[in-house]
């Protein structure tokens, strides 16, 4: 006969939810509540997940049981490598339902559509309560923004930013108004390197952390259950605890946010840190309280240690982006992840799971991210998101690979980036228009094009820029879709000028980029 007590509340706690002061700890008694936890392959598997990505989530996960156990709660959690493991939640869940009988199970709202769907259906298919709690994680709750968006024929972040700050009393003046006399100082936000590049702007390495003992053992579990999933984990450094995101966040406010500001849009080669904070993985997996991040950060500016520009644009991110796109996310699920407003039809090349690609940008982009599990927003939307904008790949593709190789993506944050604002997908709600450009943009902003064969500045002949050539032809493909929108009024009015000698010569090679997979590589070769 079993002797297994019998739980009143079953807490399923999420690998990204790893939040000890959650809203499901609210009223927990460790006399008869237990937490439960699993580690299952499904989670690795329905995308073709990283080894950095996997490897971050399973060791917070192993290190938030070992806190949850030292401070005296029970914790039912099952390891990937386990002998019983089904690996899929949903199965999971219903075999400790069957072994431990809870009265009830009791939840944060899942950051996944797809997650939280499976939990609620079979909660009640087994008949048992399932109470789902607000994450109060946010600034902002899934109410609130349904609020802000009723009424509302077309939704902007600049809006929806402004209220949540005043509602907060975030970087008020006095009279409660923006501090510095305006809400956004994203124009001071835009700046690029010098030829001496970011050590001339006295760059600072980052906190890295060392995996300690419990890190290492999963470490090496990657290894060897994903051995064939892309990425490595050589350099393995990602904070995995409260206490190491805590850090981390110290180290970027005290060495790197005065200089975040004017660089957070800029790229160097071999440089993937930079100025950023390296926080967003900690923060979505909730190590890190949002609160958190944007106190310290005002402090700074309070203190007189880092300028508005920094402070502000680093507040935005979080306060602003990461909370709108949330809202966002939750308010268009779950039709939102099927939209493509484009048409956009084509594959995702296969050099985004290698990084061999002759264009310098990309393979530093892909190399890194593949690496390291981590490329910053402008490597992200203007590199590689770019690319698969103008290349016409289907945006389910490129959301898959975004939510697949990066360390910090959960759906409810990847999905509106990428499908959205990236490849714009959903026809306008996350942006107000297309992010195209030519490869001077990131000619502009970094210095790969220094090192690389491809001129930015040439559409077509052998050494033109495949992003350049590819900006023409997906203008000229949406030509009458775009001329309704007042922002890229400009940029139809350049496609009008070409001639048509022109037209055909960029159409020409646009399709064989296509046809050659979209990767440049035998482009010499073909004659063009």
């Amino acid at each position: 006969m079993s002797t297994t007590k019998r739980v009143r509340s079953l807490v399923i706690v999420l690998g990204d939810q790893l939040d000890a002061a959650a809203a499901v700890f609210d009223g927990f008694d460790a006399k008869c509540d237990a937490v439960w936890m699993a580690e299952v392959a499904q989670e690795s598997e329905h995308v073709w997940t990283s080894k950095q990505r996997i490897a971050v989530f399973l060791s917070a996960m192993r290190h938030f049981r070992e806190a949850q156990r030292a401070i005296g709660r029970t914790v039912h959690y099952t390891e990937l490598e386990d002998s019983e493991n089904t690996q899929t939640l949903a199965l999971e869940l219903e075999r400790a339902v069957a072994k431990l009988k809870p009265e009830r199970l009791v939840m944060t709202q899942a950051g996944e559509w797809r997650v939280q769907e499976a939990l609620t259906t079979l909660a009640k298919a087994l008949g048992v309560d399932l109470e789902v709690r607000e994450d109060r994680h946010f600034f902002c709750s899934r109410a609130d923004f349904a609020t802000h968006a009723e009424g509302r024929k077309m939704l902007r972040m600049e809006f929806f930013y402004r209220e949540v700050r005043r509602k907060n009393k975030v970087l008020l003046d006095d009279a409660g108004e923006p501090e510095g006399g305006q809400w956004n100082y994203d124009h001071d936000n835009r700046g690029s390197f010098s030829k001496g590049g970011p050590q001339a702007e006295k760059l600072c390495a980052p906190l890295l952390i060392a995996p300690d003992a419990l890190t290492s053992e999963v470490l090496a579990l990657v290894d060897r259950r994903f051995a064939r999933h892309p990425g490595d984990l050589k350099d393995f450094t990602w904070p995995v605890t409260p206490e190491a995101a805590r850090a981390t966040l110290a180290d970027f406010i005290a060495m790197r946010l005065g200089e975040f500001g004017k660089f957070q849009d800029a790229m160097w080669t071999d440089e993937p840190w930079l100025f950023h904070s390296r926080i967003s993985a900690a923060m979505n997996m909730k190590l890190l309280n949002p609160r958190e991040a944007v106190a310290a950060a005002e402090r700074a500016y309070r203190q007189g240690n880092v300028g508005l520009a920094s402070a502000e644009g680093f507040i935005r991110q979080i306060l602003g982006w990461r909370e709108y796109v949330r809202g966002i996310y939750w308010h268009f699920m779950p039709r939102y992840v099927e939209l493509n407003a484009l048409g956009a039809r084509e594959k995702l090349p296969g050099f985004f799971w290698t990084g061999a690609c002759e264009m310098n940008c990309l393979r530093q982009s892909i190399t890194q991210t593949l690496h390291h599990g981590y490329a910053h927003h402008i490597q992200r939307l203007m590199v590689t998101g770019l690319y698969a904008l103008l290349l016409g790949v289907e945006p389910q593709r490129v959301h898959e690979w975004y939510l697949a190789v990066f360390v910090d993506a959960v759906e409810w944050v990847e999905l509106p980036n990428t499908l959205g604002m990236s490849q714009y997908g959903d026809g306008g709600i996350m942006a107000s228009k297309p992010y195209a450009a030519t490869g001077k943009y990131i000619d502009r902003m970094s210095n790969y094009c220094a090192g690389c064969r491809f001129d930015p500045a040439k559409s077509t002949g052998e050494d033109a820029c495949p992003f350049t050539t590819l900006y023409w032809d997906f203008l000229m493909r949406h030509e009458t879709m775009l001329a309704k929108n007042q922002r890229m009024a400009l940029q139809v009015k350049n496609v009008a000028r070409l001639k048509l000698a022109d037209r055909m010569a960029i159409q020409t090679r646009a399709n064989e980029i296509r046809a050659n997979g979209g990767s440049p590589l035998a482009i010499g070769l073909l004659g063009i």
